[in-house]
């Protein structure tokens, strides 16, 4: 079966961003679709899609726990060749998602499929585990990547972050006092919601221009 896409943005933009959703939320969940819209906004064509589990769950079927993301590789993969981009592609999703594409990504980068990768709250960690780290392909990664992390994470805050061992193909991008979904407290850091989006949006487009 063929993957399902939502296309948002410019049909002819030179960058095309393919985003995967995260553990618990679908394609067009309120924080996936912000920051769509943020990005479309910025000139970009955006694709979402969705895991054969999430997609089973619009219809009815179980809401189990999502497969373990090795067994969500091939999917993506798919996704990449469904998609059939001729201009430049960038990968990656939202938490998980994010965290998929960050493990397909040097093997499209070497074939010529992708230009890099967008982690949009990377999971480095399980909710309160900070000791199991999902970080060990990150310390070798090739492939151009941008990784946009609220500086507050549960998943992996700023103050755990800078001791890890990352590539220098890894750039990141902190969002003061953001959480998982990059959202500040707006009494604490003066920003909203929309602010951050504004910033990534904006840092997406220069990080592009140099891939």
């Amino acid at each position: 079966m063929a993957t399902q896409f939502l296309i948002d943005g410019r049909q002819d933009a030179p960058v095309t961003i393919l985003l995967a959703h995260g553990a618990g939320a679908p394609m067009d969940s309120g924080a996936m679709t912000a920051v769509t819209e943020a990005l479309a906004a910025e000139g970009f064509r955006v694709a979402r899609f969705e895991f054969a589990y999430m997609a089973a769950r619009r219809e009815g079927g179980s809401k189990r726990p999502p497969p373990k993301a090795e067994r969500l590789q091939e999917e993506y993969l798919k996704a990449i060749t469904d998609l059939d981009v001729k201009s430049l592609l960038v990968i990656g999703g939202k938490s998980m998602g994010g965290r998929v594409a960050s493990m397909i990504a040097d093997q499209a980068f070497a074939d010529g499929r992708i230009g890099g990768l967008l982690c949009l709250g990377y999971p480095f960690h399980p909710p309160a585990k900070p000791d199991k780290l999902r970080t060990a392909h990150l310390s070798d990664l090739k492939t151009p990547t941008l990784i946009c992390q609220g500086a507050r994470d549960p998943l992996g805050s700023e103050e755990e972050v800078k001791g890890y061992d990352l590539s220098d193909a890894i750039e990141l991008l902190w969002l003061p006092d953001g959480d998982h979904d990059l959202k500040p407290r707006k009494t604490v850091s003066g920003n909203s919601a929309d602010d951050h989006l504004k910033t990534v949006a904006t840092h997406v487009k220069s990080w592009s221009a140099r891939l």
